[in-house]
């Protein structure tokens, strides 16, 4: 964002009626998303540009509407507090950001691979925060190293790059296993944990652990994790090697499901299907509002009988 050297600051005064309560909320989150600091509580500044001139006459107009006062000022800083100084606050704030991604990349590597999904999803917000980093903070830097890291693992995952399954499966071969995955379960594994109850093995039982320290047993079968029997091949995500390892690829409806699970995980748009925004949004709301694992299956599991249910007659 291109700034000036005469007056670089545009200042947000403004003062906001006790009621409604939603509308503080819903002009601190503007106020957030345009990148500002406060200076005090009902000051806050960006670099002057027309650009945010634009955002912050729309913020005053708002607030105005809602019954609240605000002016908009040019601003250069003669004491007190120097343009460096609040500059430094641009960029602590940014670097507070860039840290949010370098944890949930931590996160993901210690649990990994990363799915596409998650990957797509930091880096998206990546891409918003170099946005509002109007000054250059010092920690886009790791956040980007981070980033590359976990493309890289995914990438180096042993399955990638298997362009044909393994042969498939006799049914009684997966009978009274135990079956095992990652921890903190979210699109594919929730597909597949329904499917393995639904269509593999009613009496089938999971275990949840963490992939860095997990030796295999006697009886598991292992999904969604490295060195797994069934994960990832090729560009196939771990529902789909299921689907075609347990001889399953003939029913309609688990194939749509596959579609929208692939697209989700992958986030490559292979399939395209209108229903997948839905799916994941649905997906993504149970995993906020439940922890345990086998409770976010069970949430998910009805969900999927009606979608299966629905694609399964055929004129979809």
């Amino acid at each position: 964002m291109a700034t000036s050297d005469t007056s670089p600051w545009l200042a947000l005064l403004h003062q906001l009626p006790t009621k409604p309560p939603y509308l503080r909320v819903k002009i601190w989150r503007r106020l957030q998303a345009l990148g500002a600091v406060p200076l005090k509580n009902a000051v806050h500044v960006l670099p002057r540009s027309e650009e945010a001139e634009a955002e912050f006459r729309t913020l005053l107009d708002e607030i105005g509407a809602g019954g609240g006062e605000a002016i908009l000022i040019e601003a250069g800083l003669l004491a007190g507090q120097s343009d460096a100084e609040v500059r430094a606050l641009f960029d602590a704030a940014r670097d507070a950001d860039y840290q949010d991604v370098v944890h949930a990349c931590r996160r993901l590597l210690d649990t990994g691979p990363a799915s596409g999904a998650d990957i797509a999803r930091l880096q998206k917000r990546m891409a918003e925060i170099v946005r509002l980093d109007f000054f250059g903070a010092h920690g886009r830097q790791e956040a980007e190293a981070a980033l590359v890291d976990l493309d890289r693992q995914r990438y180096a995952h042993p399955d990638v790059g298997r362009t044909q399954p393994a042969e498939p499966v006799p049914p009684t071969d997966l009978l009274n296993r135990v079956w095992v995955t990652r921890s903190g379960v979210h699109v594919d594994r929730i597909a597949c944990a329904w499917l393995i109850r639904r269509f593999i093995d009613p009496q089938a039982r999971f275990r949840f652990v963490d992939s860095r320290h997990h030796v295999p047993q006697d009886g598991e079968l292992r999904f969604d994790m490295v060195d797994a029997e069934f994960t990832h091949e090729g560009d196939r995500c771990s529902f789909e090697t299921l689907l075609l390892r347990a001889g399953l690829t003939g029913d309609a409806g688990l194939t749509a499901i596959g579609e929208i699970i692939h697209d989700l995980d992958i986030a490559d748009g292979k399939f395209n299907r209108p229903e997948t925004a839905g799916v994941g949004a649905m997906l993504s709301g149970i995993c906020a509002s439940i922890d345990d694992d086998l409770q976010r299956i069970a949430a998910a599991s009805a969900a999927f009988d009606q979608f299966h249910a629905f694609f399964g007659k055929g004129d979809r």
